[in-house]
């Protein structure tokens, strides 16, 4: 199974937001969307970062004067990307190795495509289940 089979499945719309914008606006975006994580882009293609709501949370902690700072302040700049032809496998060890959530997804000139997280996985590695499930199941009633 392939990232792309994902995006497939959920699309391939991303929410983004600009580096300079406020916190503020941040959590409202986080809010009306229902995601957990924003890909940071000035122009909706190019990857300058990822903020999530762990990061507003920590962020929040350190600062309770953060809701008027820029994105940039808090988003991770070292961003993991994946192309749409990798494994979900090796999006499972990032994942996994990383502590990380959310993965945005980039075609091989690095402009922006999409963005997995790991409840998105995890519906799709059910589905894949549930699918071999039902050859299995289809073969053995089929060889009785």
């Amino acid at each position: 199974m392939l990232i792309s089979d994902i995006l497939r499945s959920k699309g391939t719309a991303v929410v983004t937001i600009g580096p300079e914008d406020s916190v503020r606006t941040l959590v409202a975006e986080l809010a009306e969307h229902n995601v957990g994580a924003l890909v940071v882009s000035a122009d909706g293609y190019a990857v300058a970062g990822i903020v999530s709501e762990r990061d507003v949370a920590r962020g929040l902690h350190a600062d309770p004067d953060l809701l008027d700072a820029p994105v940039s302040r808090i988003m991770t700049a070292n961003v993991h990307t994946r192309i749409q032809n990798d494994s979900i496998e090796d999006l499972m060890v990032l994942m996994t190795d990383q502590r990380i959530r959310h993965v945005p997804v980039v075609s091989d000139n690095g402009a922006l495509v999409g963005i997995v997280s790991i409840g998105d996985v995890v519906k799709g590695r059910i589905g894949q289940l549930e699918f071999e499930k039902e050859q299995l199941e289809g073969y053995i009633s089929g060889a009785g």
